[in-house]
């Protein structure tokens, strides 16, 4: 009985000197992290933060502990970047070690880190350089590309035109506009705006990117998606509604597939029309390399990736320019001024106008600015253990950079929650760049389809513009830009517009 209680002693001494240095191990590691709240047990810092303004609560963080500083979602570390000059120091100066993809458990769950835009290391080197070379050659910011989006713009114009003045929810028509020109790129066809399978499509990307933001991260109002973030290790095998995002998905991936299956059957390696054609042919060039990421699974989950993407971005972002100029009347007359002084009314615009349309480019971008649509910006990841600030990063810490505190920098934008062209006109009237201007992100994970995306806004934009002039069935002082949803995206509230024809 003796040597047993000596034996069990003994082990409870080792256990507590175990439990001793390890947490003067965890204490010495948390001393080199960047400041933030006192983090709960399991919980972490989530009844800090706001479910329905992650964003704002983060910001308010950062006044009170510095642009850099630690935040425990669970049990998960995420560092916070607040700020333009510390996302600038990290994005770019520091692109190379901040350049992997931060944890995200639902899209982890569905994409498994593969695809394009959710991969990481040599398989994201690989994806990305391929699909900045495909884009270009089919087109982006070139004339042919031109062509396809004006001719996408004519089309959307005439859709608005059925309408005939009375109030209707531009959601549907601007993002079939959208999504035609990225299936153009992505499968090589647009389809007709009564095509029901189409019309299918939109709904779940719409539907998706709402859902994202609804419980992305671990700040969902439906509480077993909260959960789902937090432990996605046990919530994976149980029921619920935080399954419901895999219904979405699954639309997507389907219909991706089919159409890959379809390329297959009538592939011409002489003549790639599209973007899976040009993965197909890749495919087959380095079946014998075992080291090659061009594999069936990469193929379609790029595709999701670059589609899904593509189409909300862009169309959220219209959708949120046009509510704001129906509130702001008098910034809308000056477009329209400039458009019918550069462009007239009897031909189409062109991205060569641009440049001579000073107000109109320094609107967009203020409605870039000012809609703020991914605010956190898509997570960021040390690759290495880093020092950044004087502090300390493990390899694979979580990194939050906060686009929108950029975005908002009152250092570098006036007055800047407040929509105001002037943020990028100078005192000629001139477009005026401004350097903080981080819509697109920064660095080596900035959106590789910035160049297509901007030649969409400009002559979807001022198509529409020319055609019409936007106005609300209510009074615009009474209209409410306050986003439907507010986490990793911002979703602009739901609307009715008039469309009078000029």
């Amino acid at each position: 009985m003796e040597l047993r209680g000596a034996a069990t002693l003994f082990l409870a001494a080792c256990i507590s000197c175990l439990i001793f240095l390890w947490k003067r191990k965890q204490k010495q590691q948390t001393s080199k992290l960047p400041p933030g709240p006192t983090p709960l047990p399991l919980l972490g810092n989530v009844l800090q933060l706001s479910r329905t303004h992650l964003f704002k609560s983060l910001v308010t963080l950062g006044e009170k502990y510095g642009p850099v500083f630690t935040v425990y979602l669970g049990s998960r570390r995420v560092v916070v970047l607040c700020g333009h000059e510390a996302v600038k120091q990290a994005l770019v100066d520091h692109g190379e070690v901040f350049g992997g993809r931060g944890r995200m458990p639902t899209l982890d769950r569905i994409f498994h880190g593969y695809g394009v835009i959710f991969a990481n290391g040599e398989r994201w080197k690989q994806l990305r350089q391929f699909s900045i070379m495909t884009l270009r050659n089919f087109g982006m910011g070139k004339r042919s590309l031109e062509e396809r989006i004006t001719e996408e713009a004519q089309c959307l114009v005439e859709e608005i035109r059925k309408t005939k003045g009375s109030p209707f929810d531009p959601s549907h028509p601007i993002g079939h506009a959208i999504a035609s020109v990225l299936s153009a790129i992505t499968f090589g066809q647009r389809f007709d705006y009564q095509d029901e399978k189409f019309a299918h499509i939109i709904d779940a990307i719409q539907d998706l990117f709402l859902e994202l933001t609804f419980r992305f991260p671990a700040l969902s109002p439906t509480f077993p998606a909260q959960l789902y973030e937090m432990f996605p290790g046990i919530m994976q095998f149980l029921p619920g509604p935080h399954n419901r995002i895999l219904k979405d998905v699954k639309v997507l991936h389907d219909f991706v597939t089919e159409r890959v299956q379809m390329n297959q059957e009538t592939l011409d390696p002489s003549c790639p029309r599209d973007y899976i054609d040009s993965f197909l042919i890749k495919m087959e060039e380095e079946k014998q390399n075992p080291q090659s990421e061009f594999h069936t699974k990469n193929l379609v989950l790029s595709a999701v990736h670059l589609f899904f993407g593509g189409t909300e971005m862009v169309s959220s972002t219209l959708r949120y320019g046009f509510l704001l100029l129906m509130k702001y009347t008098e910034i809308q007359g000056k477009v329209q001024e400039e458009i019918d002084h550069v462009i007239g009314k009897n031909r189409s615009p062109a991205t060569e106008d641009r440049s001579q349309m000073p107000y109109t480019h320094a609107v967009i971008h203020e409605i870039q600015r000012f809609s703020n649509i991914i605010p956190l910006g898509i997570p960021h990841a040390v690759i290495q253990d880093t020092q950044f600030r004087g502090y300390t990063l493990p390899k694979g810490t979580d990194v939050f950079c906060l686009l929108g505190s950029a975005l908002q920098d009152p250092q570098h934008f006036i007055n800047p929650e407040d929509f105001d062209p002037r943020n990028f006109l100078d005192e000629n009237g001139s477009f005026k760049k401004n350097n903080a201007f981080v819509a697109f992100s920064s660095g080596k994970r900035m959106c590789l389809g910035e160049g297509l995306a901007r030649m969409e806004l400009f002559l979807v934009f001022t198509s529409v513009l020319q055609h019409f002039t936007l106005k609300s069935p209510i009074n615009p002082q009474e209209i409410d830009l306050t986003p439907k949803a507010s986490g990793f995206w911002h979703v602009s509230p739901r609307y009715k517009l008039c469309a009078h024809p000029r």
